[in-house]
């Protein structure tokens, strides 16, 4: 009689994606860390808006309106949970008296820095020191 027709209908199978810890013949070796999560553009551009209003202490409110753009909208693009159009982007960086040059720069920056973090001691004299930014559409 198969395996099948010895379960119920609606038993599920359990297949381990892992051998079972302290397995018999195998040397057990601890993972290695997770690698840090690589900053997504969307979270560096929102958190250099977020900074720049706060630090000129205005309301979410006031740099929206003064954007034309909705508060709920521009506190999920600070929030890093839409991608704003370069519309969008351009607007809310001029209703903080930036340009949009000075938003990509920023948040440029905020990128090098979170790589040069994630590299650490990795990096060795023979690698490259380019650190600009390349953006193909």
């Amino acid at each position: 009689m198969s395996n099948r027709a010895n379960r119920a209908p609606n038993q599920a199978r359990v297949i381990p994606l892992r051998p079972p810890a302290g397995r018999q013949g195998t040397a057990h070796v601890a993972d290695p860390p997770p690698a840090p999560r690589e900053p997504l553009w969307r979270d560096l551009v929102g958190d250099v808006l977020r900074r720049e209003r706060q630090a000129q202490e205005r309301t979410l409110q006031d740099v929206a309106d003064t954007a034309r753009i909705s508060m709920p909208y521009l506190s999920e693009v600070e929030r890093g949970r839409k991608e704003a159009s370069s519309e969008v982007l351009a607007a809310a960086a001029h209703a903080l008296g930036l340009t949009l040059g000075d938003l990509l720069e920023r948040a440029r920056g905020e990128l090098v820095r979170a790589a040069g973090r994630r590299a650490g001691a990795r990096r060795t004299p023979a690698s490259s020191s380019y650190d600009g930014l390349c953006l193909a559409a």
